[in-house]
């Protein structure tokens, strides 16, 4: 039997973006700003992450304005959720399997 680190996502092993599709369950939808204060992160930090994600299509960005200021939501996809739930559940089996 494989070890459990084997199920890891690649793209969830930094803690922003792990952190970033965490905050974004089910149909939840978050802008920027939101994200960028909720992580307590930079902008850099977070578009880079953002744009991460987006390429494996583990999220969808939406580009708009409210008002006169341009805006940016961000939402997880249907497989950024399956990936972190098998990253969790790879996560979990590691630490289970550490403490028998």
């Amino acid at each position: 039997m494989a070890h459990p680190r084997h199920d890891l996502d690649q793209a969830l092993l930094t803690p922003v973006r792990l952190s970033l599709l965490a905050a974004l369950p089910g149909e939840v939808e978050l802008d920027f700003a939101s994200l960028r204060d909720l992580l307590e992160t930079g902008d850099s930090v977070l578009s880079k992450a953002i744009s991460h994600l987006e390429k494996l299509d583990y999220v969808k960005v939406a580009k708009g304005a409210m008002g006169t200021r341009p805006r940016t939501w961000v939402r997880s996809t249907a497989r950024g959720r399956r990936a972190l739930e098998r990253h969790v559940r790879a996560l979990r089996a590691i630490t289970e399997d550490h403490h028998r």
